[in-house]
């Protein structure tokens, strides 16, 4: 099992977006810095939504000002519509996360725009790219497995929105679990359709460990095929439009499972504990993730 699995740590976006603490710019570079010399090559930084409705991800323009240019990382940047897209490209993002929710109900919530609505954007970001070029796009479809005001979220849902980004030649398609409902076998089957409706477009999984299966489904994920994950370090995470959604899978515990496995992420488990404490601590909480509460093994 020498296979080579990508983390993409979301840490410093999705990891404190709903939190009651927000961190400083200078706080967030720190962060970034750390999980940077840890490993991390992929790193989802900043959002770029109105900081008066997620006053935690204030500050995005600054940080990509401040963040030493390196050929080696690539800066992600999310975003929601095509504001946050001309914000993305004017930063210099390296790359954008663009969202589209699978449910209308989330939708409108979280973006105040229906699926329809939010991929039509989609295809807009995709043409403003090629017209005048832009950072690489991932489309991420969120609430890909179950929506908090809509319930449950088909495979047919998800397939649709899939095929449409395929069509648009979004190179990298992510499927996330926002509210971690997701089962394994649901996440198997889920890969299966999307892959089968876009063969040509890399895959990414996004779980959150709401209801402690997010590390099963990761493994569901890496079983299927998948070599593409995100995780947040500490296991911070949430979503301020979805009551009750607690974080991601922790970094350190994905990379402890696949390297004990003898799959390679390029991390520094050590350094990634070491980093999931101390952020936790200074948010005034307990490390969501095992390993920051047990350590490593051997020790």
């Amino acid at each position: 099992m020498s296979r080579f699995i990508e983390i993409v740590e979301v840490g410093p976006r999705d990891g404190l977006q709903n939190e009651k603490i927000s961190l400083s710019v200078a706080e967030k570079l720190d962060l970034i810095g750390k999980l940077e010399a840890a490993g991390a090559r992929r790193t989802e930084v900043v959002s770029f939504v109105n900081p008066a409705r997620v006053p935690q991800m204030a500050g995005a323009e600054d940080i990509m000002a401040a963040l030493p240019t390196d050929p080696s990382r690539s800066r992600i940047g999310l975003v929601l519509n095509l504001r946050g897209w001309e914000r993305c490209v004017s930063t210099g993002c390296d790359e954008a996360n663009v969202v589209v929710c699978a449910s209308d109900g989330f939708g409108v919530r979280n973006q105040g725009a229906t699926v329809r609505q939010q991929i039509e954007t989609l295809a807009t970001i995709v043409e403003r790219r090629q017209a005048d070029g832009g950072p690489p796009i991932t489309a991420t479809i969120s609430v890909a497995f179950g929506c908090p005001f809509d319930g449950e979220v088909s495979q047919d849902q998800v397939v649709a929105i899939v095929r449409e980004a395929a069509a648009l030649g979004v190179p990298e398609i992510a499927i996330a679990d926002t509210i971690g409902v997701a089962d394994p076998w649901t996440v198997r089957k889920r890969i299966e359709a999307v892959r089968a409706a876009a063969p040509a477009a890399r895959l990414r999984m996004h779980f959150h460990d709401t209801r402690n299966t997010g590390l099963a489904n990761a493994y569901a994920s890496v079983e299927a095929g998948v070599d593409v994950l995100d995780a947040s370090v500490g296991g911070l995470g949430g979503c301020p439009f979805a009551p009750s959604a607690t974080g991601n899978i922790g970094t350190e515990d994905l990379v402890y499972m696949l390297e004990r496995a003898g799959f390679e992420t390029g991390y520094d488990l050590a350094a990634l504990i070491a980093i999931g404490r101390q952020i936790s601590d200074r948010l005034g909480k307990a490390p969501a993730s095992s390993l920051a509460r047990a350590g490593g093994f051997p020790a």
